[in-house]
């Protein structure tokens, strides 16, 4: 009989295989908000007072919407994987943890979608 610790777990072969990526996925995903939520942080309160038209304008600048874009698709994604481990740790019945999983995806994907659609409109 062997003693000591499995590496299996550690190096991401465990039951689920796929606890590395989604733990990574949420780290890559909070560390690119810190600079594109300053960005944005600064720029609300820059346009602070601003008229519609100058909204307008300042979201129609090309890099502005990208930087809109890649902020919203960025921050859904991380609100997902979120609340996604929230579901799986508190939620115990299968029924209910399946429905709220999917509805957390949906309701992403969904929010996200209409933001960027949004931000689109506005741009072009």
């Amino acid at each position: 009989m062997r003693k000591g610790v499995s590496l299996r777990p550690a190096l991401g072969f465990g039951a689920a295989k796929e606890g590395v990526h989604h733990w990574w996925m949420q780290r890559l995903t909070a560390i690119a908000l810190v600079p594109l939520g300053i960005w944005f942080a600064a720029s609300v309160v820059l346009l602070e007072g601003a008229s519609y038209e100058r909204v307008t304008t300042w979201i129609g600048d090309p890099v502005v919407a990208v930087l809109l874009i890649l902020t919203l698709g960025t921050l859904f994604l991380h609100l997902k994987l979120g609340l996604q481990v929230v579901i799986e740790d508190y939620i115990h019945t299968k029924l209910t943890k399946y429905s709220c999983l999917v509805a957390n995806t949906f309701l992403n994907i969904a929010l996200g979608l209409v933001c960027i659609f949004s931000v689109l409109k506005v741009a072009l």
